[in-house]
């Protein structure tokens, strides 16, 4: 089954510190909790960890996300990776479902999404393939 839903989130930030990563360089963590409402009626925990560089505009983040919820009816959870960077003011993110991290109704659960913010307002799109069943 190949899907793409579309939804809304709100989210909080929560920040965790700063961590060394040797020779005067940190890395900054921080706690992000989501609500998700719509066809994937869920909540999550996010860890990100971000830099910045000397050069304006460029940043790079990592995070792994635990969603747990319903996906069109469907309940479980699943792990995502996000991988984004910010190269002079362009933005680029991949956002994945992790290998074979659903559970529940969600087993065998692929997929990426797609992350918009438009005047402040934090919307999805989840592109996704689940197992007949």
């Amino acid at each position: 089954m190949d899907r793409q839903v579309k939804g809304e989130f709100e989210v909080s930030a929560t920040p965790q510190g700063m961590l060394d990563l040797g020779g005067e360089a940190q890395t900054r963590h921080v706690r992000f909790d989501k609500r998700f409402q719509g066809p994937l009626e869920a909540t999550a925990v996010v860890h990100m960890l971000a830099v910045g560089t000397a050069v304006e505009g460029s940043a790079a983040y990592v995070a792994i996300e635990r969603i747990e919820g319903t996906l069109d009816g469907r309940r479980g959870s699943f792990v995502t990776q996000h991988n984004g960077t910010l190269e002079r003011g362009a933005p680029s993110l991949s956002l994945t479902v992790v290998p074979d991290s659903g559970d529940g109704e969600l087993v065998g659960l692929r997929g990426r999404i797609a992350i918009d913010i438009v005047d402040g307002r934090h919307f999805y799109t989840f592109d996704y393939s689940l197992p007949a069943g």
